[in-house]
């Protein structure tokens, strides 16, 4: 039976109802179906399940929707991994640099490359200013340009940080929450980075840190599906169909009201009509804006959530005549005088996404707001302005493009403006303490920048939630303390930290259960 096609007017009854099929509903629905529940997830989009991770192909070409390397620290991850795509995963070597004034710069970096193309000047400016800020750094930090100028000097902020992170989030520095940089570059040093630089550039990365144990490296290679990221969610969605679950696409969420008995009444407006979902739990992973103007009844908070923003992106991928255009996964640009922020390698990732040996294929990421000039534009427009700038870069000429096409990603971002932790927070503690089975996972849902395998943990921890009845674990500690997520082995993390009043014994009997992180209580995370 076609479920999408028949579900107009109709009313099923499920155990769980899941707000989208992307790497945390899909997560969600895969574990649920296995424990013998019965799951109905609705999808927005008409054909591509995968959320911002999905894979769209165009002319037997695919793309990846802001490149998504298939590394995670936690085992529990790694081994979900295996187990929905066991025998489709390729080794791909991991490479990148940033463009920054005609130069490129590997990323991490390199000593004596980096060295070499600041100048010896430069590179001296930017040292004083390094030592400058650790002797007398910013006493009240409260924005990112904070953090990071306290973190690297104000000069290597202005070089390697600053240009970027305005492109990527249409705001200056100043106006983001510090939030930011600690979550997304803690444990990355100035010094940390040019050690490792320097055994980089020695061949000296693989050395003995004196423990016994070998010295964390920064990754050099990363597991990826064969034909992208799509593909392991593809194959989670047909491994939930065959267990009985819904996955019906092209609906999207129209009300999610409370039967006033502890359950669910989700009404999904599809292209047909309405599909009346009933259920015990709810899982979303819509934004959390979204879900609460959709919230009935709704919530006091719901002034809080309409202010939380999100930054939008499209991706322009150009078909060139060239067997390849450069070696990197991705480049970060790092230049004012084009508005790309990033240009991924499809190839580089997998070639089996490139199907013709003779035509590289890039994607050219811009970062945007829904509705503006960029957004609004047409693709014809969008793929001129790309070619224009990939000459202006130096990695092609406009006349060696012999195809383009445009993808667009709404909500790609949750943006971390100053305010955003208190809206979040008091959107957060309301519905925790009125809907007890209505559970938050995924980047939107928590409107927190995870990982593709933070988003998963998300859920992983939400299914056991559910089936204990309880919120045993606590799912916003996932990502709260994680180290920098370039460095360390897969799988290197069994569970997460204990945050709890929680014993060393009874956190491993907690995790040999189902191999899960530490149980909380709820007071002990409130109090953490």
């Amino acid at each position: 039976m076609n479920i999408e096609a028949s579900s107009a007017g109709r009313e099923i009854e499920v155990d769980v109802a899941i707000i989208g099929a992307g790497p945390a509903g899909l997560t969600a629905g895969y574990l649920l179906t296995k424990q013998g529940k019965s799951v109905a997830i609705i999808e927005k989009d008409a054909t591509y399940v995968g959320g911002i991770s999905r894979t769209v192909e165009h002319d037997s070409y695919r793309f990846d929707i802001g490149g998504h390397r298939f590394f995670s620290k936690s085992q529990q991850v790694v081994d979900l991994w295996n187990e929905i795509l066991p025998d489709d995963f390729i080794q791909r070597p991991r490479m990148s640099r940033i463009y920054y004034e005609g130069k490129f710069y590997s990323y991490p970096l390199r000593a004596f490359e980096a060295l070499r193309n600041l100048g010896l000047w430069r590179s001296t400016l930017c040292m004083v200013s390094y030592l400058q800020y650790k002797l007398f750094p910013i006493k009240e930090v409260k924005s990112f340009e904070d953090w990071t100028t306290n973190q690297f000097g104000q000069k290597l902020y202005s070089i390697f940080f600053k240009t970027y992170t305005e492109k990527v989030w249409g705001m200056p520095c100043d106006e983001m929450s510090a939030d930011w940089a600690a979550q997304r570059i803690k444990g990355l040093s100035l010094w940390g980075a040019v050690v490792d630089g320097l055994k980089r550039s020695l061949g000296l990365n693989k050395l003995n840190d004196g423990s016994g144990k070998q010295a964390k490296t920064l990754l050099e290679t990363f597991r990826y599906p064969r034909l992208g990221p799509g593909m392991m969610w593809e194959a989670a969605r047909d491994k939930i169909r065959a267990a009985g679950g819904q996955v019906i696409m092209g609906h999207g969420l129209k009300q999610l009201a409370s039967d006033g008995n502890g359950g669910w009444r989700m009404t999904a407006s599809g292209p047909d009509g309405d599909l009346v979902i009933k259920a015990k739990d709810a899982i979303s992973s819509a934004p959390m804006r979204e879900l609460a103007a959709r919230l009935h009844p709704l919530p006091e908070t719901t002034l809080n959530a309409k202010q939380l923003k999100y930054r939008d992106f499209l991706t322009v991928a150009l078909m060139i005549r060239s067997e390849d255009l450069f070696p990197d996964n991705w480049i970060y640009i790092h230049d004012s005088k084009v508005q790309v922020g990033r240009v991924q390698n499809f190839r580089s990732w997998s070639p089996e996404m490139v199907p013709d040996q003779d035509i590289a294929c890039v994607g050219l990421e811009y970062f945007c707001f829904e509705g503006d000039g960029l957004w609004s534009s047409s693709d014809e427009d969008l793929v001129e302005q790309a070619k224009r700038e990939m000459d202006i870069l130096g990695l092609c000429k406009p006349e060696d493009v012999v195809g383009g096409a445009v993808v667009r990603q709404e909500k790609a971002y949750p943006v971390y403006d100053e305010d955003y932790a208190a809206n979040v927070d008091a959107l957060r503690e309301e519905l925790e303490e009125k809907f007890p089975t209505l559970h938050l996972v995924g980047r939107n849902g928590m409107h927190r920048y995870n990982n593709q395998d933070h988003a998963m943990m998300t859920a992983m921890l939400t299914v056991e939630n559910i089936l204990a009845g309880e919120r045993i674990y606590d799912t916003w500690c996932v990502n709260e303390d994680a180290e920098y997520h370039e460095a360390g082995d897969e799988g290197d993390e069994k569970a997460l930290p204990n945050r709890g009043n929680v014993s060393a014994d009874q956190a491993a009997a907690l995790n040999s259960v189902r191999d899960v992180p530490t149980k909380v209580d709820k007071d002990d995370r409130k109090a953490a």
